[in-house]
């Protein structure tokens, strides 16, 4: 494996799993107050983007890692935008022991 492919698969795994403490925080905890809608609502944007560019350029590992990003930011951007009875509806069903 060359140098380009190992910085760009480290990339992958960072940029992939960057958004899972999150998420596992907003489902453990329920608590979104300190996160902003704004800026996930952006982040959602830009890795559509980045997908969209992806997909129309054939190119997989852009396809897999923002498709990844994708859908852990937008159930973030959700988990901050749902009413509280319905937040922990989805939290529940994601992790019974937290409740």
């Amino acid at each position: 494996m060359d140098t380009v492919s190992v910085i760009g698969g480290l990339a992958t795994l960072c940029s992939t799993t960057s958004f899972v403490p999150q998420a596992w925080k907003v489902i453990r905890t329920r608590d979104t107050a300190s996160i902003s809608a704004g800026m996930y609502a952006v982040t959602v944007l830009g890795f559509s983007l980045w997908l969209t560019y992806g997909w129309l350029n054939g190119q997989w590992p852009l396809i897999v890692t923002n498709g990844i990003c994708l859908l852990l930011s937008a159930f973030i951007l959700v988990m901050k935008l749902l009413p509280k009875r319905q937040k922990e509806q989805v939290a529940e069903a994601l992790d019974p022991a937290a409740g």
